[in-house]
């Protein structure tokens, strides 16, 4: 049975279900416009999750056939996986910030064997043990695995404009870091309920109530930038905190007030365990030992395979913020490259 939840003055949401992941589900928001129902993020793509946001839509009033239009946030599968349904079933565009947009068609356009080579390589660069990368070298993904083919967006969502939504003002917020293409999406209107602040702000995963998100590494195999995704995360949280809506309409968890503090409390989480980090630091480590000896939700020799790639590209992102402001360096000659504190 799909929940659905009525936020007043035409924004709507529905839990869709992200399989077997504590996360639970995605709040895909169903907002009116002129043209009709415009959704932000669509969910997981699998079956039961299609069919709980087909029932929620049903709930809201419309159907999947009815939808005008999609906007992402950011192309990660429990927020972009149904977007493809959903543009099938009603011929809906897909709007995506440009970054998140080449990541898409990367993924499109890549072999499976270019990125597990690729992955194999940042792994043992960062210090992984033979063990853990060797699945990497044989691996083949089949190319029905939900994530692997994403739909390819058809408009671009522009930083710092009002998208095209006919009696919205729906403005884009450029938010980085939790991917490079996230975008927070603010709504320019009186709160339906007279809270106090600056209209009502869809974040996506950059500001939630209860979590502090992943910053990671979404890079181009082709591309030597050294990128700071965890100093440009932070940049845009104090963006989000000037803004101060009344209301903050979040992608998992719950609606939520006070967005300046809940930023306080994130700014000061991150610089906590930068400190921290440096205290790790004290003798040489790779990004692999760091990632071992940082504090998760479970200890190391718990986290699933997949898990322990995304907390290596997490240790990393911390220590190329070390770096840059000048509180950790490189080991001249390591191989692979560990890091000390300064």
């Amino acid at each position: 049975m799909a929940q659905m939840y009525d936020h007043g003055g035409g924004v709507r949401s529905i839990e869709v279900p992200i399989p077997d992941n504590p996360l639970g589900h995605t709040l895909v928001y169903v907002v009116d416009t002129d043209r009709g129902p415009v959704l932000i993020d669509t969910g997981w793509d699998d079956p039961t999750s299609w069919d709980t946001l087909a029932e929620g839509l049903v709930a809201c009033g419309t159907a999947p056939g009815e939808i005008h239009g999609v906007v992402i946030t950011h192309h990660h599968p429990d927020h972009h996986g149904l977007s493809g349904k959903v543009r099938e079933a009603s011929g809906a565009w897909i709007a995506m910030h440009a970054l998140d947009a080449a990541i898409v068609r990367r993924t499109r356009t890549t072999r499976p064997e270019r990125w597990f080579s690729y992955m194999a390589a940042k792994l043992t660069a960062a210090g992984a043990p033979e063990a853990h990368v060797a699945p990497l070298r044989t691996a083949r993904r089949p190319s029905t695995m939900p994530g692997f083919s994403p739909a390819a967006p058809d408009r671009e969502i522009v930083p710092g404009e009002l998208l095209d939504l006919p009696g919205r003002r729906l403005r884009a917020i450029w938010t980085p870091g939790h991917t490079p293409g996230h975008v927070c999406l603010h709504l320019e209107e009186d709160h339906p309920a007279g809270l106090p602040g600056r209209g009502r702000l869809f974040s996506g995963d950059h500001l939630l109530p209860g979590i502090t998100p992943h910053i990671g590494l979404y890079e181009d195999p082709d591309d030597t930038t050294v990128t700071d995704p965890l100093g440009d995360y932070l940049a845009s949280l104090e963006r989000v905190a000037t803004l101060a809506p009344a209301e903050v309409l979040p992608a998992h968890q719950h609606v939520f007030t006070d967005a300046p503090a809940r930023v306080r409390q994130l700014l000061t989480h991150h610089e906590a365990r930068l400190t921290d980090l440096l205290t790790l630091l004290a003798a040489p480590l790779t990004p692999w030992q760091l990632a071992e000896r940082m504090e998760w939700n479970r200890p190391w020799d718990q986290i699933p395979y997949g898990s322990r790639n995304i907390a290596i590209a997490e240790a990393e992102a911390h220590l190329r913020r070390l770096v840059k402001l000048g509180r950790a360096e490189a080991v001249t000659g390591s191989e692979p490259v560990a890091y000390v504190a300064v």
